[in-house]
């Protein structure tokens, strides 16, 4: 809610023209009935009403229930979807990604969504839609009692599911959802639901169970013994390593859970011994009780292949897309753990530089027609449905096994093909492998979803009249006259450009959802210190980028797509092999009056420079989205020459950009508001090669001495986002960090202080200036797990009174307004990673340092009056400023009073799926959602020049 302000006189920016009351189906109202506890013999729970994906509110009741009865109300030809994310498995993060991108991209007048979760112990809960946003399960895990509708039992919800929902998307990765859990309790109350059934699921989730299937249907399979119970066969896996010619003490093998999907658990072992002792750690961390050690596929290389169902009623027939190579990149850093290379949870899930994808895969012809094929038949003889994702290895002739049989299934000309891992429900995080794969052969993000969805409906009998065309709301291609051009940057060459890749490509997929615009994606690649671009910024190359080709997880490997693809050899057999896969999908999608072809074109990348990429912004009339972090992004560079060509643009203008950038010059900028209750930190600004050439031991005396503090925090002077940002606790600390700077270490390994701390993203090149700053100590906020106490809640002893804040501005210059402050929680270490702020994951089962977002600030740690103080001079910082477009500030408040300390302003803040700003967003009343949310931004800057 909007707060007046008595510090600024200038005139405020009313909220309601910063926010549209757009009266949409994909608009999600809050829940605002109260609902009592139903009477046994109906459906038990307790909680908020049941929050669909429109603009209904279901109240749990029998008066008021849509769908209760004679279902009054119901409006005809609207497929009502149960989205079920979460579960018990450490993937329950990803589970969330994937809910989050399939509830962004499957709405419409057409299709209304309903959202629940499952918690780590099975409890089911019926969720509003903004949680599912939360940045991981934790943030709203000890909120549940409170903000959700909970089930007593499994049971109820199935039945709360067979009366509201007509099908059901489970999106929960790994146990429960993938093992035939979720499908079995969905059979038993013959739901309809989308994917495999239970019985099949239980046999290809198991990583042993399923190579014996694959085994007796004649595939090669990759060696294995399998340890269950607490007596481990020592004996028996002494004896498998030597029938296996590996040496009892060396013999290089992969140990893995067999019911844990996404690599969770899975790593390298030396020997017998070597190997119980990983089994062991498997088993008491509880990932599995249920272990398997396999050859090392040394020489071999991995891939994976998305399969589609395009088939009719009973009869299957599976279409297999163009599979991805996964080729593991190694360093020279002298790292033991690199020769142990696989590709584990970090590497699938995490913008990390360390893996890059290939589609199709740089295999042989007829290594790829066989992983196709084999593909195929798997499909059908394991009896999966709808879609499913297939990994597997391909082994050169110098690599293949010798244990296999001639007849075998997966021997080619060009080496062996070996299937290794079964996937039920593929993760359907915004760049995962379904979306990779389904935008090469011509499908978008909502066309690819709707149309899984859609055939899963023809297999029930009661869904038939749901099976008609559909609205998907990706516009054609080939039809952009008179749309407002988009042009959407982001890249760049600072630490901080994976993110920006995330942020770019999350603001250009909601953007899309708006059918008045024509969104292009555009990467600034980086520059390069021997070319021209070094000294002329506008000779930067800038990417115009084709809708598949930004589906990745760096800027790297999106440069390397944009030369790969255009290799006059390799454009030719990604044509071929392109046209061969859409013509198999639509032989067999035509037949159902619900597909309504592809949407996706086969467009090459074009490359321009900064200023030819400019003019044609300006003559195409294009309003830019900037997403690029740090740097030429924010520094005002980039907005300097925009600005120069009056092309409008997102974000504050070149001098507040400029001053934001230098913390110096911010605080500086905002130190005569003191009397207002905004203060600053006193900060020791150092130049590099001073550091380089003093005593550690004699900088850390005079730098105490000056700033009065035992512990500093040291940070670049002009880069943000928590780059080369790190506490340090004595000299021998500051002697770590400088010879990072010495280096061009591009990290700092966690815990190389004396404070516990995660990986330190360094800029590269190191910066020329350097801040000193005191540690702010603030009070301590601990989630309690729900394993401790009957409900997760806070723990916070509030000592000094000060807590971490981030609040989002949004607004004209001179009337910005503050949206919902949120209360930083760091679990582990006491500065956030870039990791931490932007990729909310779960590691084990176990948090792992993940930064949790209370937004709003609980009551139990800041009250209303001192809340609306914050914003009050959170305001005036943007204002004083003059901000506009939307930031970040990012401080530290009194709980009492409200009095702020700065910490800095980020100009283009992250705008990835998990960030802090879409949480805030969705804090507002009524909630607003992602889609809208980015189009109010474009707005404010398409009007700049107005």
């Amino acid at each position: 809610m909007r707060t007046s302000s008595t510090l600024s006189s200038k005139p405020r920016f009313d909220s309601s023209s910063i926010f549209p009351r757009i009266q949409s189906p994909d608009i999600i109202l809050p829940a605002s009935v109260a609902v009592n506890r139903m009477s046994s013999g109906q459906n038990r729970f307790r909680g908020i009403g049941v929050v669909h994906s429109s603009s209904e509110v279901v109240a749990i009741d029998d008066r008021e229930v849509e769908g209760v009865g004679e279902k009054k109300r119901e409006k005809p030809r609207v497929l009502k979807v149960g989205l079920i994310c979460g579960g018990p498995s450490a993937e329950r993060g990803i589970s969330l990604n994937s809910a989050r991108s399939v509830l962004d991209h499957i709405q419409g007048d057409d299709l209304h969504v309903s959202c629940y979760y499952i918690d780590p112990n099975l409890n089911a809960y019926a969720i509003s839609s903004a949680q599912v946003y939360s940045n991981t399960p934790a943030d709203f895990d000890f909120k549940l009692e409170s903000l959700a509708q909970g089930f007593e039992t499994l049971t109820d919800f199935a039945e709360h599911l067979a009366a509201y929902v007509d099908i059901v998307f489970p999106v929960i990765h790994g146990r429960f959802g993938e093992d035939g859990g979720i499908q079995e309790l969905l059979e038993k109350s013959n739901v309809p639901f989308i994917g495999t059934r239970s019985k099949e699921c239980r046999t290809a989730f198991d990583k042993y169970d399923a190579s014996l299937e694959l085994k007796r249907q004649g595939f090669i399979t990759v060696p294995n013994f399998v340890l269950q119970g607490n007596e481990l066969d020592e004996s028996g896996l002494s004896r498998w390593f030597s029938n296996n010619q590996l040496d009892a003490n060396s013999g290089k093998v992969v140990v893995k859970p067999t019911r844990a999907g996404s690599s969770i658990g899975v790593t390298v072992a030396y020997g017998v011994d070597d190997s119980l002792t990983k089994v062991r750690e498997i088993m008491s961390e509880g990932i599995d009780d249920k272990v398997i050690v396999e050859i090392f596929l040394g020489g071999g290389k991995e891939f994976t292949a998305i399969v589609l169902d395009v088939g009719s009623d009973s009869i299957q027939q599976p279409v297999v897309f163009l599979p991805t190579e996964v080729e593991l990149q190694t360093s020279n850093s002298g790292d033991i753990s690199e020769k142990d290379a696989i590709f584990n949870y970090r590497r699938k899930y995490l913008p990390t530089q360390q893996v890059v994808y290939h589609t199709p895969p740089r295999f042989p012809l007829d290594v790829i027609n066989k992983i196709r094929e084999g593909a195929s038949i798997l499909f059908k003889k394991l009896g999966l449905r709808d879609f499913a994702r297939i990994d597997g290895w391909f082994l050169p002739p110098s690599a293949a096994m010798s244990a296999s049989e001639a007849n075998d299934f997966g021997k080619t000309e060009s080496g062996t093909v070996i299937f290794t891992d079964i996937n039920l429900i593929s993760g359907m995080e915004q760049t995962s492998f379904l979306f990779q794969q389904a935008s090469k052969v011509g499908f978008s993000h909502s066309n690819i979803l709707r149309t899984i969805i859609q055939h899963a409906c023809i297999q029930f009998p009661n869904l038939a009249s749901f099976c008609n065309k559909s609205s998907s709301r990706t516009s054609n291609p080939s039809k952009h006259e008179g749309l407002q051009k988009v042009f959407v940057i982001f890249g760049g060459d600072t630490s901080e450009r994976q993110v920006s890749l995330m942020s770019g490509t999350n603001v250009w997929l909601n953007l899309q959802v708006s059918g008045d615009l024509e969104v292009t994606p555009c990467l600034l690649a980086p520059g390069n210190d021997d070319s021209p671009e070094a000294t002329d910024v506008g000779s930067r190359a800038v990417w115009s980028l084709p809708y598949s080709l930004v589906l990745r997880h760096t800027t790297e490997e999106v440069l390397d797509a944009c030369t790969e693809a255009l290799d006059p050899t390799r454009a030719e057999l990604t044509s071929k092999l392109r046209k061969k896969v859409m013509d198999e999908i639509e032989n067999g999608l035509k037949k159902h009056n619900w597909f309504t072809g592809f949407d996706i074109s086969d467009q090459q990348p074009i490359k321009f420079t900064l200023n030819k990429w400019i003019k044609l912004a300006k003559k195409v009339q294009a309003t830019v989205f900037i997403a690029v972090h740090g740097g030429i992004g924010e520094d005002g560079t980039l907005q300097s020459l925009l600005e120069a060509e009056k092309v409008p643009y997102t974000g504050p203008g070149f001098s507040a950009s400029k001053i934001c950038m230098d913390k110096v010059a911010t605080s500086l900028s905002v130190n005569h508001l003191t009397s207002f209750g905004v203060l600053t930190i006193n900060k020791d600004v150092r130049r590099k090669e001073d550091l380089l050439n003093s005593s550690c031991f004699d900088v850390w005396g005079e730098v105490t001495s000056k700033l009065k503090c035992e512990t500093l925090c040291i940070k670049p002077a002009r880069d943000g986002c928590s780059t080369g940002v790190a506490r340090i606790c004595c000299a021998s600390d500051l002697g770590v960090y400088v010879k990072a700077l010495e280096d061009c270490l591009p990290r700092i390994p966690p815990n190389s202080l004396n404070k516990a701390h995660g990986v330190i993203e360094m800029p590269v090149p190191p910066p020329e200036f350097l801040i000193f700053e005191p540690f702010i100590e603030t009070d301590e906020i601990t989630i309690i797990p729900k394993s401790k106490t009957k409900n997760e809640g806070l723990l916070w002893k509030g000592k000094s009174r000060w807590v971490e804040i981030t609040v989002g501005v949004i607004g004209k210059r001179g009337s910005m307004r503050s949206l919902m402050p949120s209360v930083t929680v760091k679990e582990s270490g006491d500065i956030l990673s870039l990791e931490e702020k932007f990729q909310g994951t779960e590691s084990k089962g176990q948090r792992c340092g993940t930064g949790i977002n209370l937004t709003p600030p609980p009551l139990s740690i800041m009250s209303t009056e001192a809340l609306m103080k914050c914003k009050e001079r959170i305001e005036l910082i943007a204002n004083t400023l003059e901000l506009e477009g939307f930031s970040r500030i990012d401080a530290f408040v009194n709980v009492d009073n409200g009095e702020v300390l700065v910490i800095e302003v980020n100009t283009v803040p992250g705008m990835t799926p998990s960030t802090v700003l879409i949480h805030q967003a969705l804090a507002e009343e009524p909630p607003v959602y992602p889609h809208v949310f980015f189009r109010t931004l474009l707005d404010l800057g398409s009007q700049r020049f107005m």
